[in-house]
């Protein structure tokens, strides 16, 4: 079964950080890691400790996509923020995040 995708609206704003390179990698990396299977984890793939932030977390290289499957919608991945890892910290929206 294949996933929809959809991202949330602040998303937007987390993209606008990027370089154009970066945005493009999110996007391919996006499609090919969550449309199959977004809820298996793997080594890119992982399920987080409970946060503010979202359950699960996608890593392309120092960036971290952060998402969700919605219980009221299982077949949709939810995109709900993007952000970059400098050291131990992460930063979303260039605002850093704890997680």
């Amino acid at each position: 079964m294949a996933y929809r995708i959809e991202f949330a609206e602040s998303v937007k704003g987390h993209l606008k950080g990027l370089t154009p390179r970066k945005r493009r990698k999110v996007f391919d990396s996006i499609e090919a890691q969550l449309v199959h299977e977004p809820l298996k984890e793997t080594r890119n793939r992982k399920l987080l400790r409970p946060n503010p932030v979202a359950p699960w977390e996608l890593r392309i290289g120092a960036i971290r996509v952060f998402y969700k499957v919605p219980d009221d919608e299982p077949d949709a991945v939810r995109i709900l923020a993007v952000g970059e890892k400098r050291g131990n910290k992460i930063f979303i929206g260039g605002e850093e995040v704890e997680l």
